[in-house]
């Protein structure tokens, strides 16, 4: 067991190989590089395998043994001043290694076909190696230096992938604004990170933990320094997981491809904050009120973010204001203590959020391909409709992650967020009322976006928007040729249609139609690697290929069992306590977690008539009236107001507007800070121009007057300077004898 822990060093580095030999094949040989591009697919999912194994035999061990290996070497040595670097495994770090491989793996197998059609393919999956990397490194540091070293990889990626279709405008500033708020709650988690090493003289987790704990026992350091250097460090989990208010980068993020919306603002990067705070969590637990503040952030983030997804029509920004959401319970469960419901909660959200982002993705994959349909409205849930009978394995996939996100038993997510829910009781009445509250609209924004894209009439919106001719299509492959589009003239001419004896679509025809090269190079980019000669373009949706089905098929197995991990079986102890006790006994608390089934069983009623409740009321709004909808006008106004029976009109509009203009947040920041700075930088500039270079500036122009008109006055004579001097000596003498009177 020794010997398989001092090879756990590998674990950050095996994805790195990919990037590496990408980039160098790109610059010295692009040609056979790009020819072999899934060989560099293959090699990405090779060696992410290879690391979920070692994971899991290291996983396995703990479990056996609760055991916790650190090892560290010295980097760099000054006097007293000591740097080292190293990897620690604890079941924390076993725990996310796991999700980040699985997951991962997942999602590279997706995206082999997702982007198949994109000249950055190769680009792409040298971006995701690279944020494996750096991901795996972050999970497995020992020390906050080396934390920071890899959150800041960690960004950078992110930063590239969502701008990963940097041409288009909307992408390019999403990552931008990514990139700034991130560097906001960064820059705290620096100096918060100084800050600590000033009290305690280590970087180091362990020496760090013990140092600060016996200083807060002896009572000799500054309550109110620890306070806001445990703020600062708090600051950087709030950016990086999307916490209020720093959470306005999360939907925004959206505009980049949908694997990455899987992998990185779903199951991984945003639980980077999540993990920060669980691996410091016996740093702040000693620390008076800093445990009140993470979960009075946690509940502002569950319920803002659940009431943000209630209007939002872009199926992506729906799913990615759900996942804020539900990052704010586990953050309200460390901040309640609840550490083992955190991380249950962790696991489970992480497997039925990518297994919904997946889905999604396979949607808008569909919807892409539509005869006439422009890939902008592709991702508009008001645009779609019926789709069960085209993607039926999609349509029940997207069912089961929406059942288990709502808290239905006995999928994944019932669990972990039963536990939480009935923790917050314990903690804070409040708190349980607005936690408990938000699981009801959980519930209904989730059915809302289930009914929206999958029930209703398919025809509805082609009668509406693929019967115009004249609707461009445009290609959304941007690494190569830019402005291109395709009139439904063109692709009448590259695609018929014909339809088998029992009514399903077949994209074969009989009859071949000449081509030019043009239109060949710009429908490409649908073109599948398997079958590379068939052009998937028809008038109707249809499945993802086995590429992308695979992978969301895998993920349903997890949304279903995964849950079971954290139930206690017995009255001993279950398998998720168990596989967590050393970190739990680091936090002083009892990893016997018996279960009463009666008062579960009770708890459990009561969250899913919540649930049912959420679902109902969607189902009530939206169903009925959406499927009797043959308007676009009509379907626009429903999902804006919803039926007059309900609600008033000012109460509705006043609800969709807030929800739909996203809390006023982001108009806040753009008024009253975006604005504010350039106006502040503006006087900045006009008070450094005109008052600190005016100054001087002034003096060196009156002086150069003064000489200006000594010159003239100078005519060369002698007798003129006489009278000039006498006349200066006397208009002195004047006004010194006034002045002494």
């Amino acid at each position: 067991m020794e010997q398989t822990y001092q090879y756990a060093w590998i674990i950050p580095f095996l994805p790195l190989p990919v990037p590496m030999l990408i980039g160098l094949g790109l610059l010295l040989f692009p040609t056979a590089t790009k020819s072999l591009r899934r060989m560099w697919a293959f090699q990405s999912v090779l060696l992410l395998s290879i690391v979920m194994i070692f994971s899991m035999n290291l996983s396995i061990q703990q479990i056996n043994s609760s055991s916790v290996y650190q090892y560290v070497w010295s980097w760099i040595i000054n006097n007293d001043f000591s740097l080292e670097f190293g990897y620690l495994i604890d079941p924390l770090t076993s725990i996310m290694s796991i999700l980040i491989t699985t997951v991962g793996i997942m999602v590279l197998i997706y995206s082999d076909n997702y982007m198949s059609h994109d000249h950055g393919y190769l680009i792409f999956f040298a971006y995701m190696s690279f944020f494996s990397t750096s991901m795996l490194g972050l999970v497995t540091s020992s020390n906050l230096i080396q934390i920071y070293i890899f959150w800041e990889l960690v960004g950078m990626c992110s930063y590239l992938l969502i701008g990963f279709w940097f041409t288009r405008p909307v992408a390019a500033k999403a990552c931008q604004k990514a990139f700034v708020t991130n560097r906001v709650g960064d820059f705290g988690l620096l100096l918060g990170i100084l800050g600590f090493y000033w009290i305690t003289g280590s970087f180091e987790f362990r020496d760090l933990f013990q140092i600060f704990n016996n200083l807060i026992y002896n009572n000799e350091v500054n309550l109110v320094f620890v306070t806001l250097c445990a703020v600062l460090l708090f600051a950087g989990a709030i950016a990086k997981s999307a916490q209020f208010p720093l959470h306005v980068w999360l939907p925004d993020a959206m505009e980049g491809p949908t694997p990455i919306s899987a992998l990185i603002h779903a199951a991984t990067m945003v639980a980077a904050g999540i993990f920060l705070v669980a691996r410091l969590m016996p740093l702040f637990i000693v620390i008076p009120h800093i445990m009140n503040f993470i979960s009075l952030i946690g509940i502002i983030t569950v319920f803002f973010g659940a009431t943000l997804a209630l209007a939002q029509k872009d199926i992506k920004r729906g799913l990615a204001y759900s996942t804020m959401s539900q990052l704010g319970y586990m953050m309200l469960a460390l901040g309640m203590g609840s550490y083992r419901s955190a991380l249950f909660h962790l696991i489970t959200h992480a497997y039925s959020k990518a297994l919904l982002f997946l889905g999604s993705g396979s949607v808008i994959h569909s919807m892409e391909t539509l005869v006439g349909y422009c890939p902008k409205k592709s991702q508009n849930m008001v645009l779609m409709g019926g789709l069960t009978k085209h993607v039926p394995i999609t349509k029940n996939s997207f069912l089961l992650g929406t059942l288990s996100l709502c808290g239905i038993p006995p999928l994944a997510c019932f669990w972990s967020k039963d536990e939480i829910l009935n923790d917050s009781w314990l903690y804070s009445p409040i708190f349980a009322i607005i936690a408990w509250s938000t699981a009801g609209l959980t519930a209904f924004y989730m059915c809302r976006i289930y009914l929206l894209t999958f029930e209703g009439h398919l025809n509805v919106h082609f009668q509406n928007y693929s019967g115009k001719r004249n609707t461009p299509f445009y290609s959304i492959s941007l690494w190569g040729k830019e402005g291109s589009k395709i009139s439904n003239k063109n692709f009448r001419l590259v695609t018929l249609l014909k339809i088998k004896k029992n009514g399903r679509p077949s994209f074969f025809s009989n009859k071949v139609y000449k081509m030019d090269e043009n239109v060949r190079n710009l429908i490409q980019p649908f073109l599948s690697i398997p079958n590379f000669g068939n052009i998937k373009t028809s008038l109707y949706p249809y499945e993802s290929d086995n590429t992308m089905l695979f992978p969301i098929l895998i993920l349903i197995l997890f949304t279903l069992f995964v849950g079971f991990l954290g139930i206690p079986f017995n009255q001993d102890v279950d398998i998720l306590s168990k596989w967590l006790t050393p970190s739990i006994n680091l936090l002083h608390q009892n990893s016997n977690n018996s279960i009463d089934w009666y008062e579960f069983c009770k708890d459990a009623v009561f969250s899913v008539s919540i649930a049912s409740f959420g679902i109902f009321i969607a189902f009530f709004l939206y169903k009925p009236v959406y499927s009797s909808f043959q308007n676009l006008d009509l379907i626009n106004s429903f999902v804006k107001i919803g039926p007059n029976r309900i609600f008033s009109d000012k109460i509705k509009n006043a609800i969709y507007d807030w929800s739909y203009n996203r809390g006023y947040i982001d108009a806040f920041y753009g008024t009253f800070l975006t604005v504010g700075v350039r106006k502040l930088a503006e006087f900045t500039h006009f008070f450094d121009r005109r008052i600190i270079d005016g100054i001087p500036n002034g003096v060196g122009f009156m002086s150069f007057f003064v000489a200006e008109v000594i010159k003239s006055v100078g005519g060369g004579r002698i007798s003129s300077y006489l009278f000039f001097y006498f006349s200066y000596v006397s208009i002195f003498l004047l006004i010194y004898y006034f002045l002494n009177i």
